[in-house]
């Protein structure tokens, strides 16, 4: 019975991943933490979530999950407390570890402490994986490592790094010792479900400050939700080596969803929004509405360019089935989006 470790294991996306593995049975697991122990009770939880952890040194709102995680309390679970940014944490926690699921990142906060717990956490990490043994280990990173599109259909062979903020830099400076371990990237783009506290937010944020839309929103985009990209995750960790055939992927739907048909999904569990009928805006007015508001550019950015990235290897090398579409998907994230916003 193997035993797999998920580093931000209390975050949004590692809780996920606890919650698959559980569903998934015949594993053992330990659970590293940093901030908080991982819940029992979410353990047995079901509900989909969604974007990038963080079990480090500043828990980030946009990426650490109510509860994820799967808890001390359940049989064949184990929780270390350990931080990224204390290597002296980490020695041990690999050992015995047969398949490491590092899902844990610092999203935000200063340049300091993303190099701290994301380059320099990840780098001790893998050293202690490779003294302990580990036989596969994956990476939580993020297509925000290319920085600014446009992205269509997009390769990771073809496609070159850019990263545009501290913390993107400092997780392709993490992405580099994984690889350098001989390890697996995931690359998500857009990730959504309960527990997010960054993509719809921030959406009905933009929606809320635009009196309409902004150049047709006619730009295509990546998404996943967390509870797919959990399953890729666990996926790649189990997965023979032999089938894989790549040592980064992409990790979306395959089927890429207009920006226009994304934030009509968002308006509808965001509450009142502008008529987007009222004004077709350039995206220049568009920043200086936001800039007025005082809401960053960046993500307007997203949605006014393509951000597709090609995603069917990893599918397909995984022989996983991706899960609805977005449409789809949606409608059964929308409630637990319209109970989660008024409080974000």
């Amino acid at each position: 019975m193997p035993t797999i470790m998920i580093t931000g294991a209390a975050g949004f996306i590692g809780g996920h991943v606890a919650r698959e593995a559980e569903r998934r049975g015949g594993l053992t697991l330990r659970l590293m933490s940093h901030r908080r122990p991982p819940t029992a009770t979410a353990a047995t939880a079901t509900a989909p979530t969604a974007t990038a952890p963080t079990a480090t040194a500043a828990a980030d709102p946009a990426t650490a999950g109510p509860g994820s995680g799967a808890g001390a309390g359940v049989p064949g679970r184990r929780t270390v407390r350990a931080d990224l940014s204390d290597p002296g944490s980490l020695r041990g926690v690999c050992e015995g570890v047969d398949v490491l699921l590092h899902c844990a990142s610092q999203i935000g906060g200063t340049p300091e402490a993303n190099e701290a717990v994301n380059a320099r956490g990840t780098a001790a990490l893998m050293a202690e994986a490779r003294r302990a043994g580990v036989s596969r280990v994956v990476y939580l990173s993020t297509a925000s490592v290319y920085g600014r599109g446009a992205f269509r259909a997009a390769r990771p062979e073809d496609l070159v790094r850019n990263p545009g903020s501290p913390t993107s830099g400092s997780r392709a400076h993490a992405e580099d010792a994984v690889l350098a371990a001989g390890g697996v990237v995931l690359r998500p783009h857009l990730v959504l479900g309960d527990g997010d506290r960054w993509v719809v937010p921030g959406l009905a944020r933009i929606l809320r400050a635009l009196p309409g839309t902004v150049e047709g929103w006619a730009a295509r985009t990546s998404v996943i939700t967390a509870h797919d990209l959990a399953r890729l995750l666990l996926g790649a960790g189990l997965a023979p080596a032999g089938d894989l055939t790549a040592s980064v992927y992409h990790a979306a739907h395959p089927v890429p969803v207009t920006v226009r048909t994304l934030l009509g999904a968002v308006a509808a569990v965001a509450g009142p929004a502008a008529d987007p009928a009222a004004e077709d805006l350039t995206a220049v007015r568009a920043r200086e509405l936001l800039a007025a508001r005082g809401i960053a550019a960046q993500g307007l950015d997203m949605l006014t360019s393509d951000h597709w990235f090609d995603s069917d290897p990893v599918w397909r090398d995984l022989r996983c089935t991706p899960g609805p579409d977005f449409e789809a998907a949606f409608k059964e994230l929308a409630e637990g989006y319209r109970r989660a916003l008024p409080d974000i």
